[in-house]
């Protein structure tokens, strides 16, 4: 997993407008300048305080990573006593809500890997870890519900769930994310 960084108050807030620029303009097209312009501070600042274009770029994908954790973590493990399929469900509850709040341009960390094709890219880690995560979270929540071939079943359930995530960036499916839901229902209906 990657470390986590404590930052100050300023450069927090320079990861808020980096998070904004990179997510709606896209990786490559956001320049140094533009990151500083943008965030109120000099060029020199932004390279004393993260070192480099790469290590701000692996910084907005922890930060982001870190903020979606928190909310799917949030929906699902809500207080209450849900049986093992809806929490399972409520993954797609929390991609749901996630996507009109935050992704009208789709998966950051998809569109980071079309842009960080390198394996050795500082922020590829950031990436795959967060894919991992999403992974390991459906492996915990199938392996909780006591069916059979969980492994297979966790793996067919995050195909769908990132697969909802690309499709609905599309604009041809805008209700994606039902229909992940939907086909995830059958799944674990044949696999309870």
């Amino acid at each position: 997993m990657t470390e986590q960084v404590t930052l100050t108050p300023a450069a927090e807030r320079v990861l808020e407008v980096v998070e904004k620029l990179f997510y709606d303009n896209g990786i490559h097209a956001v320049g140094v300048d533009m990151i500083a312009a943008e965030a109120g501070v000099t060029k020199k600042t932004l390279y004393d305080r993260f070192g480099s274009k790469d290590a701000i770029v692996r910084l907005y994908l922890q930060r982001r990573d870190a903020r979606w954790r928190e909310h799917v973590t949030a929906v699902v493990e809500r207080p209450g006593r849900l049986g093992p399929k809806r929490r399972i469900l409520l993954m797609f509850d929390a991609l749901e809500s996630w996507m009109a709040a935050e992704n009208p341009r789709g998966c950051a960390f998809v569109n980071a890997l079309a842009e960080l094709p390198d394996p050795a890219h500082p922020a590829r880690e950031a990436i795959d870890d967060e894919k991992r995560w999403v992974l390991d979270y459906f492996r915990t929540l199938v392996r909780d519900a006591g069916v059979r071939n969980p492994h297979k079943l966790a793996a067919s359930l995050f195909l769908l769930y990132d697969g909802a995530i690309v499709s609905a960036s599309y604009g041809v499916l805008p209700d994606a994310v039902s229909h992940a839901r939907d086909a995830a229902a059958q799944l674990l209906d044949s696999a309870l």
